[in-house]
């Protein structure tokens, strides 16, 4: 006998993946319209479903960095600015914040900058060869407070398995947070997977200066207004005496 609708749509609801992400219909400015017009055929790539080859698309083998939900893009413009030497990949799926960083890389004319504005989680399994990058950056990624939607959390084991299967040996993986409960769970969350070392050993948290992060105009008002900055940094390792040393 065929299910009925109402049973259909309630298995499609069970099987359908878990975001860490709401899009929202926020506004545009008129400058972040014209970019999404104007240059994404230059610097966005497409997710089609397929392993990309990024030393065609740069041109070069320089070392790639993913930066997975990049905001308005101002970190990550000012790190490809600044370390030409490196490629640099962002992933957003706002595209507010994707027009904005096409903005800037047409203003700074960033040879070693490219954008995916899609679901990272997809982009990472599509699109990205194993064992090719050799840094990923989370910066202050959406906390979901309420307890019903930790779920939600992107830092999660089956998230960091994949990571740790992009990541090249010794990789750097780098998340920061302005919400503590949030930074805790991230600790607990990585200590129990056997893939990542801690570069601050027992001291936990990591200096971000010496990681290269650029602070935020948005993270310099919180900290004028007294709130903390959490940064980890953790280093993949493939087997068990990397992990302890």
């Amino acid at each position: 006998m065929p299910e009925s609708p109402k049973a259909n749509a309630d298995s499609r609801a069970r099987n359908r993946p878990i975001r860490s992400f709401v899009i929202r219909s926020g506004r545009m400015t008129e400058a972040q319209r014209k970019a999404l017009d104007t240059h994404m055929r230059r610097w966005a790539l497409p997710q089609d479903r397929q392993p990309e080859n990024y030393e065609t698309v740069f041109g070069n083998p320089n070392p790639l960095t993913l930066e997975i939900g990049f905001g308005m893009g101002d970190s990550l413009a000012t790190m490809a600015l600044e370390s030409p030497q490196r490629n640099f990949i962002g992933v957003e799926v706002h595209q507010a914040g994707v027009g904005r960083l096409l903005a800037l890389a047409d203003e700074f004319q960033l040879s070693n900058l490219r954008v995916y504005c899609h679901d990272a989680v997809e982009v990472l399994q599509q699109n990205i060869s194993h064992h090719s990058l050799e840094r990923v950056n989370i910066y202050f990624p959406d906390p979901w407070h309420k307890t019903k939607h930790h779920k939600r959390r992107l830092i999660q084991p089956e998230f960091l398995t994949l990571l740790h299967s992009r990541l090249k040996n010794k990789g750097l993986l780098h998340i920061a947070t302005d919400w503590e409960p949030y930074a805790k769970h991230v600790i607990t969350v990585i200590n129990q997977h056997a893939g990542f070392n801690n570069i601050a050993g027992s001291k936990i948290y990591t200096d971000p200066a010496g990681l290269g992060r650029p602070e935020t105009k948005f993270e310099r008002r919180g900290v004028k207004l007294g709130h903390g900055v959490w940064d980890m940094a953790f280093q993949t390792c493939h087997n068990a005496e990397e992990r302890s040393s």
